[in-house]
């Protein structure tokens, strides 16, 4: 009952615009969707095809690699983790359904969605 209380308040106080979203608190985002995007597509790539020679990624191998391709300037090995994590991509599976080798991937990945 609180929440609709403060949303009628805020609409009745500014209108349309009491409804738009709120600043939230908190950390600000460190790395762009195109950014976090590269690494999963790093991670499904064999390591061996990359010139790096692993057998398959670990995170730091991953966080690291980012680095060295400016992919990110710092990236630590449970930020990747988590990445993977949340679209089940399990780098120790050399098979994937993700590669990105559109020429144009970069610019349709970094422009916004209608």
């Amino acid at each position: 009952m609180d929440t609709v209380r403060t949303w009628r308040g805020r609409f009745a106080d500014l209108g349309l615009s009491g409804l738009a979203d709120q600043k939230r608190p908190g950390r600000p985002v460190t790395f762009t969707p195109l950014q976090a995007t590269q690494i999963k597509a790093l991670a499904c790539r064999l390591a061996v095809e990359t010139g790096v020679p692993l057998s398959r990624w670990s995170y730091q191998e991953l966080a690291r690699e980012a680095m060295e391709r400016d992919i990110v300037a710092s990236v630590s090995p449970s930020t990747v983790r988590r990445w993977l994590s949340r679209d089940t991509i399990k780098q120790w599976q050399h098979r994937s359904w993700i590669f990105i080798t559109a020429p144009a991937f970069r610019a349709k990945a970094g422009s916004p969605r209608n």
